[in-house]
C-alpha cells in the first residue's frame, strides 16, 4: 500500500488506535477486536515489551486490512528498524525531521508530534503526512480552530484528551483524524480477555466520528 493511500485511509477512517500495553502476547487479539469495531489503523508503541518483534508478528498474522504502525519513535534508527519489522506508518511524540526523512525514504507516512504553531509549521514544511498535536488535552479544541485559521490546509491529528464520545467534536474543531489510547484500551478488559469490550469501545468512537458531517474530499 502506497504512502498516499495509507494517509487517505487514516483520514477516511478518522482514527488511529494507540496500543500501549504490558501484555504483548495479546496484541494480535487486541488489534483484531479493535478492527472488528471499525478502527483500521493500529499504532503499536515502542514502549510495548519486545515492540519490534510484536510489530512483525502482528503484521504477519493479522487481517491484511489492518494497517499496523509504530508509535513513540524518537529517532530515525528506531523508525528504520520498525519499518523493517513491518510498520506501515511512523508516529512520534516529537518533531524530528530525520524521522520524517527515514519514513519517506521507505515510502511510509510520517506523523510527527508537535505542540506549538512553529513546530506545526516546521512539520508541514518538512512534508509531514499528518501532524500530531500532543498532548492535545493541554491545548484544547479551540487551539485547533485557531491554528487552522492561518493554515487551513493542515492535516492535524490530536492525541491526548480524545475520548470515546468526544472524537467527533475534535473532528468538528478541525482535526482530520484523532489518536486514542487509554480511553479505548480498557486494561481490565484486556487482563480478563474481554475483547468484546474493546470492540464495543471502538464502535463508540467510530459512531462519534461518523456523527459529524465532514466532506472527506477536503482532506484528501
Amino acid at each position: 500500500m502506497y504512502r498516499e493511500e495509507i494517509v487517505k485511509n487514516i483520514i477516511d477512517n478518522g482514527v488511529v488506535a494507540v496500543v500501549r500495553t504490558k501484555h504483548p502476547d495479546k496484541l494480535l487479539r487486541i488489534a483484531e477486536a479493535i478492527f472488528e469495531g471499525g478502527i483500521k489503523h493500529i499504532e503499536i508503541t515502542m514502549t510495548v515489551p519486545n515492540a519490534l518483534k510484536m510489530i512483525a508478528e502482528v503484521r504477519g498474522s493479522a487481517n491484511a486490512k489492518i494497517i499496523i504502525g509504530v508509535g513513540s519513535v524518537l529517532d530515525s534508527d528506531t523508525a528504520q528498524k520498525a519499518i523493517d519489522a513491518g510498520a506501515q506508518f511512523v508516529v512520534s511524540p516529537i518533531f524530528n525531521k530525520e524521522i520524517i526523512i527515514t519514513a519517506h525514504k521507505n515510502y511510509v507516512p510520517a506523523i510527527p508530534g508537535t505542540f506549538t504553531p512553529t513546530e506545526i509549521f516546521n512539520a508541514q514544511e518538512q512534508d509531514a503526512d499528518i501532524i500530531k498535536v500532543f498532548p492535545a488535552d493541554v491545548l484544547g479544541m479551540s487551539f485547533l480552530k485557531s491554528i487552522k485559521a492561518p493554515m487551513p490546509n493542515l492535516k492535524i491529528m490530536p492525541t491526548g484528551g480524545v475520548t470515546l464520545d468526544n472524537a467527533g467534536e475534535w473532528i468538528k474543531s478541525g482535526a482530520c483524524a484523532v489518536g486514542i489510547g487509554s480511553a479505548l484500551l480498557d486494561e481490565r478488559a484486556i487482563e480478563d480477555n474481554n475483547y468484546s469490550k474493546l470492540t464495543e469501545n471502538a464502535k463508540r468512537i467510530i459512531n462519534s466520528i461518523n456523527s459529524v458531517n465532514r466532506p472527506k474530499s477536503v482532506f484528501v
